[in-house]
């Protein structure tokens, strides 16, 4: 305990001598004049539940009730200093009211970080009317067995009127929910409930906000994320994909953002929704260090991070956050710092909160291949051996509204022959729904002709793509697509693929399954 919370104490214990009773009465009873009251007999001493329950901090300048309630009237804490182990603090009114209009609190010296406002707001609202839960001992004599001859912390509570009081705060009481206290003044021990009492014995850092990025109500539109890290030779890069905002334009995939580096590749939804969007709302597991200064940013590993994601979006704000490279903490596992680019505070975090700093492209990339809304397409040729069937797909009246397309709306030719549009909406739909086994980014693409090959045009982005399937082992074809190695597929869709292609021409019904 510091030197001058003891020195405190010590005039605590000299102004017990002199009237420690009355002083207790006074706080019970606000409206008693301890100068004409006799001092408080031992039959007077509280015996019930009820009469030990005494408001040990409270401003006795406020008198009356709430007319509306009729609850006792409260004063309004302006300051709490607080003084434990840790060192000395004050609790202080911050400018804002708080959403219900009471006041909201604090910490002075640390204005300039994100406080979790309801815990600091507890270190004035726990003071304010604290109540006993038993009256232990009146004139106690010694307070060493109470632990309050060196109290683990002391608090001194200032109201708006002037009025202080100071709640010393000793030792554990054996039924373990309920800790020794006395106030300044009043030579009488009480107990108080530990959940009221716990957070007087925190030190500053333990009331910063752990949530790093607040989660808002509405999320804003990720107009883009970006992976740097140290272990990857290509950044990831997301991108918000534009025909989310159309209804009316939904293919294979229903993920909102694309993956355009190192690859282009559909996202699947349930894998990178976290990676997206997990900025908003990340926990931190503890804090590293709060107004921290270059030196400590750099002993951080922050200063070149091994990670750096940065999020922009859509309203104006674009958020940077700077990872550590991960180690192993003996308490909380694996973990790495954090901070925001341009902010003061460091914060530790578990690895797998921290998932952009092990992610792969792989993990949260779709095994998609091909994702366009069937009547966005306005081309479309598949390729099986010698053999090429070209689709050609237009509006019967583009002029005209309609709220749902169907195939009835088009008129579709094969090989320049008019051809049913409901037939290849099934065609397509039959590849469509097909998913590859797995990424082939580093793959070699097999010389020679491709058993296979689809080619389109998209006049809603106005993009064309080539998806070309080679043969590659016994079981396996690999997929490149405009040009370019992307993934493995078992040989039987393929199969199954020119087997359909084959169909075209004809009635017979399309095969849909080929495992």
């Amino acid at each position: 305990m510091k030197k001058s919370v003891k020195q405190i104490i010590g005039l605590g214990v000299v102004l017990a001598a002199l009237g420690g009773g009355a002083a207790a009465l006074m706080l019970t009873d606000p409206d008693k004049d301890p100068e004409n009251e006799s001092s408080t007999s031992e039959s007077e001493i509280p015996t019930d539940n009820e009469q030990q329950a005494v408001i040990l901090i409270r401003d006795d300048k406020v008198t009356g009730t709430d007319p509306d309630t009729g609850a006792d009237l409260e004063g309004v804490v302006e300051k709490v200093s607080v003084s434990n182990e840790y060192g000395e603090f004050d609790v202080v009114q911050q400018d804002k009211a708080g959403e219900d209009g009471g006041i909201l609190y604090t910490i002075d010296g640390y204005q300039d970080i994100v406080m979790n406002d309801a815990l600091v707001g507890t270190l004035a609202n726990n003071a304010n009317g604290m109540t006993s839960t038993a009256i232990i001992e009146e004139n106690c004599s010694d307070l060493e067995k109470f632990g309050l001859s060196d109290p683990s912390a002391a608090v001194k509570v200032e109201y708006e009127t002037g009025t202080e009081c100071t709640l010393y705060i000793g030792a554990a009481a054996p039924t373990g929910d309920v800790t020794y206290v006395m106030t300044e003044g009043v030579d009488t021990v009480y107990t108080v409930r530990d959940s009221l009492l716990a957070n007087f014995r925190n030190k500053p850092e333990d009331f910063v906000e752990l949530t790093m990025l607040e989660a808002p109500e509405e999320y804003p539109i990720v107009e883009s994320l970006r992976i740097e890290r140290e272990d990857m030779d290509s950044d990831i890069y997301l991108e918000y994909d534009k025909k989310a905002d159309d209804s009316k334009q939904s293919g294979g995939t229903s993920s909102t953002h694309l993956m355009l580096e190192p690859t282009d590749a559909y996202l699947s939804v349930e894998r990178s929704s976290d990676i997206i969007t997990g900025m908003f709302g990340l926990e931190a597991q503890g804090i590293y260090c709060i107004h921290c200064e270059e030196s400590d940013i750099a002993e951080a590993g922050l200063k070149t991070p091994f990670c750096t994601v940065t999020m922009k979006c859509d309203d104006g704000n674009t958020h940077t956050l700077l990872f550590s490279e991960p180690f192993t903490d003996d308490e909380n596992g694996k973990c790495c710092y954090a901070m925001f680019e341009g902010g003061n505070v460091i914060f530790t975090v578990k690895a797998d909160s921290a998932r952009w700093v092990t992610v792969e492209p792989v993990d949260i990339a779709s095994t998609i291949f091909i994702a366009s809304y069937v009547w966005n397409i306005d081309e479309f040729s598949v390729t099986a051996g010698d053999d090429e069937y070209a689709f050609e797909i237009s509006r019967r009246e583009p002029d005209k509204e309609i709220e749902s397309l169907s195939a009835s709306d088009f008129k579709t030719t094969l090989n320049g022959s008019e051809f049913d549009s409901e037939r290849f909406r099934k065609f397509y739909s039959f590849i469509i729904t097909a998913n590859a086994e797995s990424f082939a980014l580093d793959e070699k693409i097999p010389s020679g002709k491709p058993m296979a090959a689809i080619k389109y045009h998209d006049n809603y982005d106005d993009s064309e793509k080539t998806i070309e399937f080679y043969d590659y082992s016994a079981m396996t074809s690999l997929i490149a697509v405009n040009g370019e190695s992307k993934f493995f597929i078992t040989k039987s869709f393929v199969e199954t693929l020119i087997e359909n292609a084959e169909k075209l021409d004809g009635e017979e019904e399309f095969v849909t399954t080929w495992r």
